[in-house]
């Protein structure tokens, strides 16, 4: 099969890059063709046979000129829909699989993919996985204010501008519901073939918009297999790995820390909480951590936290730890409870309560009999790899 995957970043950069680059190996280990369309770059590392990619739109910088141009820009591009028809042509793929594609790629680029199948008459499956909640909610978070939120569920967008959702900007946060609502009532997402949900909690979130409940289906991430036969020995620290910031439940964590001053934490990660971090005396920053060093933080730690206060949808934190057989303790809220078992491979605490989270560590941390079981547990968990999820995808891709 030719499989085009479409996200607007190509080169590593987060999550969903992640979840592309290795579904994009195995799929080619498969022996299926895959390109790929999005941003230029100078650090874009695949790409497509005709060169056909989006101007670089960055937010941050640039001239006066294209600032003022990109708010209209971020809604629907012209460019885009130029430039993917091109690749379309070229390389007349039987299945295209959309990651995130908002503000630089724009819903438009669905509009074209249609186009041109139907002018082609070519059999061509439309795929997204929803790594976040932005068909639902226009910041993408369903989170404002530190506090989660559902309020633009089932179609309310408007209230994105009366709580000034999109970085507490008045302006920001109505163009975020001008794009909403546009594609909103052109129905561009009832084009989508399949929906793919990491989670349960994100299919009921996008089950309440009528256009995509019938599109939708749950299709937990994969993560490689690793062998704990010869894992290290378990080193005595509470491990936190992630972003340093609000709603990832970093404060959480340190006012837990501070109610446990005889266990030790590590973090391993960066972000805007970094001084926070560095001033807790229990805590050892070991700055970001990637590859074998992380893997090896993870497989040495007694007990792994995911303490979010957001909605997370299926933290690729979770499965990496339990992987490592290493127990987790995540806050009850979004995906995680869906990763979880609770009180076999690990905890679910209240999220947002430190005193809560500080008793589901202690615990564990006291009683060392139940961790081990846990611990063991966890070698019992079998998520699925790439290549199970791969031949899963392989009816909706229409092979």
């Amino acid at each position: 099969m030719k499989i085009l995957m479409v996200n607007k970043f190509l080169y590593p950069n987060g999550g969903s890059e992640t979840y592309m680059f290795k579904l994009s190996e195995q799929l080619k280990r498969m022996g299926h063709e895959v390109q790929f369309f999005g941003m230029e770059s100078e650090e874009r590392c695949v790409g497509n046979r005709v060169n056909a990619y989006t101007d670089n739109m960055n937010f941050h910088g640039g001239s006066k000129l294209s600032k003022l141009t990109y708010p209209l820009k971020t809604i629907y591009s012209s460019d885009a829909r130029k430039k993917i028809r091109l690749v379309l042509d070229d390389f007349q793929p039987d299945a295209i699989h959309m990651n995130n594609f908002n503000f630089q790629l724009t819903p438009s680029i669905i509009l074209e993919m249609d186009k041109w199948r139907r002018e082609t008459e070519h059999s061509c499956k439309i795929l997204y996985t929803a790594h976040d909640s932005q068909l639902v909610c226009p910041n993408h978070l369903m989170y404002h204010d530190n506090k989660v939120c559902q309020d633009c569920l089932g179609g309310h967008f408007s209230r994105c501008i009366n709580k000034k959702c999109i970085h507490g900007s008045m302006f920001r946060s109505a163009l975020g519901y001008a794009e909403a609502t546009y594609w909103q009532h052109r129905k561009v997402y009832g084009l989508i073939d399949t929906i793919i949900c990491c989670s349960h909690f994100m299919k009921k979130a996008l089950d309440t918009n009528p256009i995509l409940a019938n599109r939708t289906i749950v299709m937990h991430n994969f993560i490689d297999k690793v062998d704990v036969s010869s894992a290290n020995e378990k080193q005595d620290y509470v491990l936190y790995f992630g972003r340093y910031s609000d709603e990832k439940g970093v404060r959480v964590m340190i006012e837990a820390s501070k109610m446990l001053p005889n266990v030790q934490f590590v973090f391993a990660g960066r972000g805007p909480l970094e001084a926070e971090v560095n001033g807790a005396a229990n805590i050892k920053n070991v700055g970001f951590q990637s590859g074998e060093a992380l893997n090896k933080l993870i497989r040495e730690a007694r007990i792994s936290v995911c303490p979010s206060i957001c909605y997370e949808n299926c933290p690729l934190a979770i499965l990496e730890s339990i992987t490592h057989g290493t127990p987790v303790i995540g806050s009850n809220i979004g995906g995680i409870p869906e990763l979880i078992i609770d009180g076999v491979d690990g905890l679910l605490f209240e999220s947002g309560n430190a005193a809560d989270l500080s008793k589901k560590i202690s615990t564990l941390w006291n009683d060392r009999s139940k961790l081990d079981a846990y611990t063991k547990a966890c070698h019992d968990v079998s998520f699925a790899n790439a290549e199970e999820y791969a031949q899963s995808l392989m009816p909706y891709y229409g092979a």
